[in-house]
């Protein structure tokens, strides 16, 4: 059956709405992954209000599985303005993984305080249902989706979710070039192949898709270190190593336009292709969707 991938928020830290945002979008991380009648959302940011109202066009009841990879602002800002919890039909498994991410619900329903928010989470009418993620697989409907902690401050969490032999991995806000031996070796030879962990490689290995936090070109990194992301051209080199079929660059920095993100792709593209490795790269949009069989 396949996976049918629809990317609703592509941004990452801030909302860009603009002229200079229009190809790849200024909505923060959401995204949408469908198998059958199962919904799945990989976190809550602004791209999360639109899918609220498709999701609410396409069916009643609305029931979905919501996995949050942490609770920085630009992951759950979307969820007060998610249509279907207003709405006492609605059943929403919110999936948490269990060593870390015990105050998801907390967190959730702080940000709607009366201090920051007009409508209280206790006065939401949807039902709303923790579960944990445990080490392995964990079996959801016909899906099976397992985890992995990630290089970020305070801590996120990738997803690989796995249905009748294709693979679709989300790992954003990671820091790969945090993990190596000598970061400051590579930064001399951007050229060389660059050493992402084995657990990482793989996490993803064989991934039909890579969803993957590309937000730094290789001219920005060096005054981000530190800040919990990636270079894009680093996904490259994990994507080679883990025979990754597709990646989509994500996480877009705010400060880049629509051309510089097609740039950042290009670079990322002729990189793959000194590599040997037969990898298709494209840069995460909103409103696109694609089918994975």
């Amino acid at each position: 059956m396949g996976f049918s991938v629809t990317f609703w928020g592509t941004r990452g830290s801030i909302p860009t709405p603009g002229t200079s945002t229009q190809k790849f979008g200024g909505d923060t991380s959401c995204v949408e992954l469908r198998v059958g009648e199962t919904v799945l959302i990989c976190d809550a940011g602004t791209g999360l209000r639109k899918l609220g109202v498709e999701l609410m066009r396409r069916s009643s009841p609305v029931v979905a599985h919501l996995f949050l990879s942490h609770p920085h602002w630009d992951h759950i800002q979307g969820f007060p303005f998610f249509a279907p919890v207003y709405t006492p039909t609605t059943l929403l498994h919110v999936h948490c993984v269990a060593d870390g991410q015990e105050r998801l619900r907390d967190l959730l329903s702080g940000q709607m305080k009366g201090d920051y928010f007009p409508v209280q989470f206790s006065d939401l009418g949807a039902r709303i249902e923790q579960r944990d993620l445990l080490p392995g697989p964990n079996p959801i409907d016909e899906v099976t989706v397992r985890t992995m902690r990630l290089e970020h401050p305070g801590t996120s969490f990738g997803f690989a979710f796995e249905h009748e032999g294709v693979k679709v991995v989300y790992a954003t806000d990671n820091e790969i070039d945090l993990t190596f031996p000598d970061p400051d070796q590579v930064q001399n030879d951007l050229e060389a192949p660059r050493p992402v962990p084995e657990a990482l490689v793989d996490f993803v290995r064989g991934a039909d898709l890579l969803i993957a936090d590309g937000q730094y070109t290789d001219e920005e990194y060096p005054e981000k270190i530190g800040w919990g992301h990636a270079r894009a051209t680093t996904l490259v080199d994990l994507a080679v190593r883990a025979a990754v079929k597709q990646l989509a660059i994500f996480h877009h920095d705010p400060m880049q336009s629509d051309e510089l993100v097609e740039a950042k792709v290009e670079t990322c593209l002729a990189r793959a292709r000194r590599l040997g490795g037969k990898l298709e790269i494209f840069g995460a949009r909103e409103g696109f969707e694609l089918r994975i069989d």
